[in-house]
């Protein structure tokens, strides 16, 4: 196992993860005073686990059709258009 590779794709998930609709739905979920805290953690962590699991098998059959280069590319693209679409509606 790369430790590096590890630390960073923990690091990206993390930052990405903090204050998103799936953290505030987690954080509603536990406010129910009814509710096992034990239950809401697992739920949200297996969905964490299969969301993440979906990505890694898709980056795997995308990356055999088209370059990791051109993958990078069309991604920073991605990431740009949302950034400028997220400023005009703020």
């Amino acid at each position: 196992m790369d430790l590096k590779t590890l630390a960073v794709v923990f690091s990206a998930v993390f930052i990405a993860e903090l204050g998103d609709k799936t953290q505030l739905a987690t954080m509603l979920f536990a406010t129910d005073k009814g509710v096992s805290k034990l239950t809401v953690f697992t739920g949200a962590a297996l969905a964490l686990v299969v969301a993440s699991a979906i990505g890694v098998l898709a980056g795997s059959f995308v990356s055999n059709y088209i370059s990791e280069k051109y993958l990078s590319i069309i991604a920073g693209i991605g990431f740009i258009a949302i950034g400028i679409v997220t400023v005009f509606r703020a």
